[in-house]
């Protein structure tokens, strides 16, 4: 299949499927003899999996790391246990500042009048790096 129908099939972008192929997320397309990509199902399961794993949140290089250990028969279910595990770490900690920053602005929008008047507090706390505060 084309690049388009690839892209259909996977949930992709042939823009994406084009990049994952530059960095090597993706084996290089077979080409048609007009230089057109096809794609086969192998290479649709490989996308379907990028997919998911980036959806999951995990980075490009760890995408890399998880294909390698997918690709690896030999490979220690531990191996993938363990980056997954760091993941949740990360992913825990970004959830923690998300929810800070969350309570830091309904705080400041809890002191804004939201009136006709000039003075806020949300851009006082902004204009002084939280400062204010």
């Amino acid at each position: 299949m084309n690049i388009g129908q690839a892209a259909r099939h996977s949930g992709l972008s042939a823009k994406m499927i084009r990049y994952y192929e530059s960095i090597g997320l993706l084996k290089a397309a077979h080409r048609s003899e007009s230089g057109y990509r096809l794609y086969g199902q192998d290479d649709l399961h490989t996308l379907a999996f990028i997919k998911r794993s980036r959806d999951l949140g995990f980075s490009l290089e760890e995408v890399a790391k998880l294909l390698t250990l997918w690709q690896d028969r030999q490979r220690a279910s531990a191996d993938v246990k363990a980056l997954a595990h760091r993941h949740i770490i990360e992913l825990n900690q970004k959830i923690d500042e998300l929810v800070s920053l969350r309570d830091t602005l309904q705080e400041l929008v809890a002191h804004c009048q939201g009136d006709d008047r000039p003075d806020c507090p949300i851009l006082k706390d902004l204009a002084t790096g939280g400062a204010c505060h």
